[in-house]
């Protein structure tokens, strides 16, 4: 008993081709199947491996740690902020600036041991100290400056001394801004 089919009798061809060429296509199917299983087996060892880290550790223990670390640097960076925003504001207020002048005070005197010595911090307020050596012995004087100006007469030592002071902070500043 042999039974037909209307479509497969309707064909111009033989329809045992249709069957082999199913069967190619199934192996050829099959085939990549097992590519993909294996190439999804070797990535799955990679990612297991990922996750484990690096001898051991997985990766959630190393981001953990990095961004505890991350957290410490930004403490620190603050205090060092801190630090450092004290720091210049002390340097303001400190004596930065320094220019001495020695002098005969009397002519018959040699060796030039009296002096003027001026100190200034960054607005240029500080002191002039005057050393003045005699036979007789060594008197000191200051005066005081307050934003570049003294209230008191300065002598000629004492304003080059003074202008040196000043010199040292702009020589300075035009460093600074190249």
């Amino acid at each position: 008993m042999e039974v037909q089919s209307r479509l497969l009798s309707s064909l111009s061809f033989d329809p045992g081709i249709l069957i082999y060429l199913s069967l190619i296509l199934l192996l050829v199917a099959f085939i990549l199947v097992i590519v993909l299983f294996v190439r999804q087996n070797a990535l799955l060892k990679k990612y297991r491996s990922f996750m484990r880290g690096r001898g051991g550790k997985s990766i959630e223990e190393v981001l953990k740690r990095r961004i505890d670390e991350i957290d410490k640097l930004k403490e620190n960076d603050a205090y060092i902020s801190k630090r450092l925003k004290s720091l210049e504001q002390s340097v303001v207020r400190s004596y930065q600036k320094c220019g001495i002048v020695k002098y005969d005070a009397f002519k018959e005197m040699g060796g030039k041991l009296s002096f003027a010595y001026a100190l200034l911090n960054d607005e240029n307020s500080g002191y002039i100290i005057n050393s003045i050596h005699s036979r007789e012995g060594c008197y000191t004087y200051i005066k005081e400056i307050i934003k570049g100006e003294s209230f008191l007469p300065l002598s000629d030592e004492e304003n080059e001394a003074f202008e040196i002071a000043r010199q040292v902070g702009l020589a300075e500043d035009l460093k600074n801004e190249q």
